[in-house]
């Protein structure tokens, strides 16, 4: 009788350690994916310092041998690297203020209100993602420089890019897990369909919310195709394309290149610091998380 609950004890012990081997493989397959990733801005970070003549040596350099400050300097002086930055985050905030807002609308109007043809509406709309953005170049880039004469402005950066059926869905998928009972008591109280989006369904999607402004504030910060082709001079162009001026037809500056990608990178690191667990939150709540 003694056996049985030594066997039972040996399984239950045996289980504890395979969940504990499983437990620390996959911390250690997260670690080693974590430094494959990373690896790449380190290696950034080092270019960003050193001297050209150690760029491309062999075997390769991690710790500079001379840390060269200069070439932020340099990034910072060889070109008018200010006014990219100022153009990158007038274009980057006024797109994401304006897609969150146009999103929220149709989101609302989507997952809220009862209306014929609302659903094909919305899988007609949700179709346009599979269309490529090379495709709706051209005529955008038309109705941008012929028809509004909006080429080389503000308004040719901001608005064709402010308005994503992905950003409908995000914000969508949200408001439909929201209980409808919420809408009913509200126009019991006298509520407009207006009030109602804006002191009900609005506070409670902050993480839905956040989410987006950040998917959209990384997108619009990274853009590169649009404002290549919608500007030519260096009032209007934006980070991404004032790098490109390091690259010549034969020679390319990289520690400069590296340097001018660091400065770049500070506030996409800090939009996503500030607002990482509204992020994750809104991420998994809104379905997009693969839960």
């Amino acid at each position: 009788m003694a056996v049985e609950p030594l066997a039972g004890e040996q399984m239950r012990l045996t289980r504890r350690v395979r969940r504990r081997i499983g437990s620390i493989a996959l911390q250690v397959g997260l670690l080693a994916g974590s430094f494959f990733m990373v690896m790449p801005f380190l290696w950034m970070l080092s270019t960003s310092l050193k001297l050209p003549k150690e760029i491309f040596k062999y075997p390769p350099i991690w710790i500079p041998t001379e840390i060269a400050w200069s070439n932020y300097k340099d990034t910072l002086t060889a070109l008018p690297f200010d006014r990219f930055y100022l153009n990158s985050a007038i274009v980057s905030v006024s797109s994401t203020l304006i897609q969150v807002l146009a999103a929220a609308l149709a989101a609302f109007a989507f997952a809220r209100l009862r209306f014929k043809g609302r659903n094909p509406l919305f899988l007609l709309y949700l179709a346009t993602l599979m269309i490529p953005f090379q495709v709706t170049m051209i005529p955008n880039f038309i109705l941008i420089s012929r028809v509004l004469d909006w080429y080389n402005t503000y308004q040719a950066l901001i608005f064709p890019t402010s308005f994503s059926a992905f950003s409908v869905f995000l914000l969508r998928q949200f408001f439909v897990g929201l209980p409808m009972e919420l809408d009913e008591a509200a126009r019991m109280d006298g509520a407009s369909t207006l009030r109602i989006w804006w002191q009900i369904i609005l506070p409670l999607s902050g993480p839905a919310l956040a989410a987006l402004s950040i998917f959209s504030f990384l997108g619009s910060w990274n853009s590169f195709l649009w404002p290549l082709v919608v500007t030519t001079s260096n009032e209007m162009r934006t980070i991404p394309v004032g790098l490109s001026a390091f690259q010549g037809e034969h020679n390319t500056a990289w520690n400069l290149l590296m340097a001018g990608s660091v400065i770049a990178l500070v506030p996409v690191l800090a939009v996503y610091m500030v607002g990482q667990n509204w992020f994750q939150r809104g991420i998994t709540l809104s379905g997009m998380g693969g839960r």
